[in-house]
């Protein structure tokens, strides 16, 4: 498509359709409705225009969203704008570093002013009937076209991947996007050399909505499954196959209620995001195209955007995690904590 085809696309033939006919030709073409085409146009625009980018910014902008959402490589890409493939991968990085860096901090925030908390425990309360929850962490392996990287980047199904972890909310937007680790580590060593997780253990995140359940100051908590370790801000599963008590039992399938919203929400994001299927980038711009991508999902969520079929991940497996020395004393206070949240829910549903 030329500038000037894209060009009349964008005026006069966009204002003759009707919104909804519109918006579902600007998501078939780029993955996102023409509103939230133009936002993202408007934020990068003042950053593009210092690049001395040659085409028009929304030009720009198209083209690596369709490349984005579609999963094309810069050589189709090439042909279909009759551009020369570097030019295409210039523009790609350049577009999905802006996105990774310029609207990561608008748009992927931890939740800590009190309204976002409130607004967001509550809803996984209603969920899960498990008060101060405000996220759910989960690691989810983005496949690599490239096949001749070392060993260690091949993930526990077969392919070569880096390690993708999130922590989404309620409403599926990612509050925070790691991407530090070659696709054969396991999530809790990601995890554990994750900014989240240095800010967590040190308190520079102090959340100020504490409840008390039986004689425990509670703070807002993570979720995640068997795979992480099991912290004072981070819940997990007391058993993987439901051989506790009645009370344990009925937490874990809570808490994997609750987790299930960062399941859906990766699969949303591999969905809408096609190229995270097979990346076809290079290697050191991965990580920006996978956080680019997180940005645009936010986008998406918050903009209420119609969700697309969910990408399906290989169901989890693995022994849980050691505790590491220097973990102990949250360790201690998370399995004190976990057992009075599991021992107060039995009760108060036992009651109803």
């Amino acid at each position: 498509m030329s500038v000037s085809a894209f060009r009349a696309l964008a005026t006069e033939h966009i204002w003759s359709l009707e919104a909804p006919l519109r918006d579902a030709q600007w998501r078939s073409l780029y993955g996102l409705s023409y509103p939230v085409f133009t936002t993202v146009v408007e934020k990068l625009r003042p950053h593009i225009a210092l690049s001395n980018l040659s085409l028009p910014s929304d030009y720009a902008v198209a083209m690596v969203l369709s490349r984005l959402s579609h999963g094309f490589s810069a050589q189709t890409l090439a042909s279909r704008y009759s551009l020369d493939p570097y030019l295409v991968s210039k523009i790609t990085n350049m577009v999905t570093r802006l996105l990774a860096t310029k609207l990561y901090p608008e748009f992927i925030k931890i939740p800590v002013s009190r309204r976002r908390l409130i607004e967001t425990t509550q809803a996984f309360e209603e969920l899960t009937s498990l008060p101060n929850m405000c996220g759910a962490i989960d690691g989810s392996p983005i496949k690599l076209h490239k096949h001749n990287l070392p060993g260690n980047y091949k993930c526990k199904y077969g392919y070569p991947s880096v390690l993708l972890e999130v922590v989404a909310d309620h409403k599926k937007i990612f509050w925070d996007v790691c991407v530090k680790a070659p696709g054969g580590t396991d999530d809790a060593t990601h995890f554990r050399d994750s900014l989240l997780y240095n800010r967590l253990t040190s308190g520079d995140i102090v959340w100020d909505k504490v409840i008390n359940v039986r004689g425990h100051h509670v703070r807002p908590y993570i979720v995640g499954d068997w795979c992480y370790p099991l912290l004072s801000f981070l819940l997990t599963p007391f058993s993987p196959n439901g051989m506790g008590t009645p009370a344990q039992n009925l937490f874990d399938g809570m808490l994997m209620k609750g987790r299930s919203v960062v399941v859906e929400a990766i699969g949303l994001l591999k969905g809408r995001w096609k190229i995270l299927q097979d990346l076809n980038v290079g290697l050191n711009h991965v990580p920006q195209t996978i956080v680019a991508c997180c940005v645009l999902h936010n986008l998406c969520q918050i903009a209420r955007e119609p969700e697309p079929e969910l990408w399906k991940d290989p169901d989890e497996s693995g022994a849980p995690p050691r505790v590491l020395d220097s973990e102990k004393s949250f360790y201690y206070f998370g399995e004190s904590l976990r057992q009075a949240l599991a021992d107060d829910l039995h009760q108060r549903l036992s009651s109803r």
